[in-house]
């Protein structure tokens, strides 16, 4: 079918409006956290502190909570149910240690805090905190407790495996209170996150000899200086043996510090067997980052060059959406053996792809390096919106596929020759062509919990919103949409932008309504 014509009828279904509140509000949190890993129970031991300011125009009388650990602590969870009811998802369920959080004892403003569970049984991971006093509007309490997690072996984002340690919704984490309400989910495999921005001052205590990578920048100079320097070596000497970590404490174990600002998460990552690479990238409006990338010392490696893949994917999302708001970027290699792909949080993402092909391995770290944008710094509600933070990050993904490889992470060897040989714009029409001809039958704007496999989750979050921005693109052109993304990031960084949002965001970049285009969101099947 002829593109003018495709897309006259793709823009001719009937009208569908998002509703949008024009008061917009967001709730502000500081976390002071102090953990220890114990690398021989597999556990760690926290004490948390949390001053929550209350920004809605409601009185709160409780806090939801995340105790996420818990996810992992039987198959009656909704996670272990998810897995179980996804065959292609059920082999992560093999030989596994069981997870849990413990010893949790809240203080509000230094009073004892009376818990409930939550009514659903299979929501272990979710507990209310009942506030002494109520939180009135503009007012602000703070949280305290201790906790210990034991870790699952890693079949799920958090864990243990192979000697390294993944430390992935960890802490206790109140859940987003917004203009719909609470949203105090559980935790699922297939199906990722809504947190609130908060500040993260964290001391993580770790065995000497263990490397750490974590959210934020690392404030313990000493560690610090040493990361860099040996990074910054290994980034210029790629070829025979890395350079390693040498151990400078004296002691069994070291405390390093941590602090993030204004972000959703926060994560870190350890293992005695990590070679660091460091080098700083220059990003649009001329902002100088710090960029780290952190991989297994084995022979032959192609993550001898993944600095170079980090620094090429942050500069051209920054050219693209908007200047990257962090200080540090950085790509950790997870556990051997693992082929999930990768998994993202705030200036941190861990990549468990294999590394067999140059561009495979390139793209995938693109795209999780690109969730600092669809993801952190614009804060939508993956669980029920996953298209706004998948699939609009999949469409940068192919076009910096597109620019470097003449390639395409869907269709990998399959592209022929003569394909690659088009020019760069030529190509990714082509590449999107052949996706409209793939069967999507499930609508965009479907949460998550909602699909029935993990497929199914992918074709509808990923690659079919991937297509519907290319559409839009087809119509106004490149230019055009590059700056209705960017008006959108100014707009909506460091919040929680909903899909009415987008909308309007750009309807007034293009000058344009769009509530014909935008209700192909909830259209199943293809576009045609």
């Amino acid at each position: 079918m002829k593109k003018s014509a495709f897309l006259f009828i793709l823009l001719s279904y009937s009208i569908f409006a998002f509703a949008q509140d024009t008061a917009y509000w967001q709730q502000a949190l500081k976390y002071k956290i102090d953990v220890t890993l114990n690398t021989k129970e597999n556990t760690i031991r926290g004490t948390e502190s949390i001053v929550y300011k209350n920004n809605s125009p409601q009185t709160l009388e409780f806090i939801w909570f995340h105790i996420w650990p818990n996810a992992y602590k039987s198959e009656n969870t909704a996670l272990f149910k998810q897995l179980k009811a996804d065959t292609s998802r059920s082999e992560k369920l093999g030989k596994y240690t069981p997870g849990s959080i413990e010893g949790l004892a809240f203080k509000v403003n230094g009073k004892g805090a009376v818990t409930e569970p939550h009514s659903n049984p299979d929501y272990i991971d979710v507990i209310k905190v009942k506030l002494p006093q109520a939180l009135k509007p503009g007012e602000s309490c703070t949280i305290t407790t201790p906790f210990t997690v034991k870790l699952p072996s890693y079949f799920s984002r958090s864990g243990f495996a192979d000697g390294q340690f993944m430390l992935c919704q960890w802490y206790p984490k109140p859940a987003v209170f917004d203009r719909d309400g609470w949203h105090e989910f559980p935790y699922l495999d297939m199906g990722e996150f809504y947190s609130e921005f908060a500040d993260f001052d964290v001391n993580i205590t770790v065995p000497s000899n263990y490397v750490v990578a974590a959210s934020g920048t690392l404030n313990t100079k000493e560690e610090a200086d040493q990361y860099k320097a040996v990074g910054s070596r290994n980034a210029k000497n790629r070829s025979g043996k890395p350079e390693l970590y040498q151990v400078k404490s004296k002691g069994a174990t070291k405390t390093l510090n941590y602090t993030l600002t204004h972000v959703p998460d926060f994560a870190w990552f350890a293992d005695k067997d990590l070679v660091i690479q460091y080098d700083t990238a220059q990003v649009a409006g001329g902002k100088v980052i710090d960029a780290f990338t952190y991989y297994h010392n084995k022979p032959n490696t192609l993550w001898v060059n993944s600095i170079d893949y980090t620094n090429d994917a942050v500069k051209k999302y920054s050219a693209w959406v908007g200047t990257y708001a962090y200080p540090v970027v950085q790509v950790v290699e997870g556990p051997k053996n693992n082929a999930s792909g990768g998994m993202e949080y705030p200036t941190i993402t861990l990549i468990t792809s294999p590394d067999a092909k140059v561009e495979s391995l390139d793209a995938v770290i693109a795209h999780e390096v690109g969730h600092n944008w669809f993801m952190s710094m614009l804060g939508s509600n993956e669980r029920k919106h996953a298209w706004q933070d998948e699939g609009l990050n999949t469409y940068f993904q192919f076009r910096y596929e597109a620019e470097k490889y003449k390639g395409n992470s869907v269709f990998g060897d399959k592209i022929p020759a003569n394909i690659k040989a088009l020019p760069t714009k030529d190509f990714q029409a082509t590449i999107y062509n052949a996706l409209s001809n793939v069967p999507m039958p499930d609508a965009i704007d479907k949460s998550a919990e909602k699909f029935s496999t993990s497929d199914a989750y992918s074709m509808s979050s990923y690659l079919k919103p991937a297509l519907w921005v290319y559409i839009l693109e087809s119509q106004v052109g490149r230019e055009k949409i590059d700056k209705a993304f960017q008006s959108y990031f100014n707009k909506w960084n460091g919040k929680h932008p909903q899909p009415g949002d987008l909308q309007k965001s750009f309807e007034e970049s293009l000058g344009m309504k769009l509530d014909q285009y935008f209700s192909l969101l909830n259209k199943e099947g293809d576009f045609r």
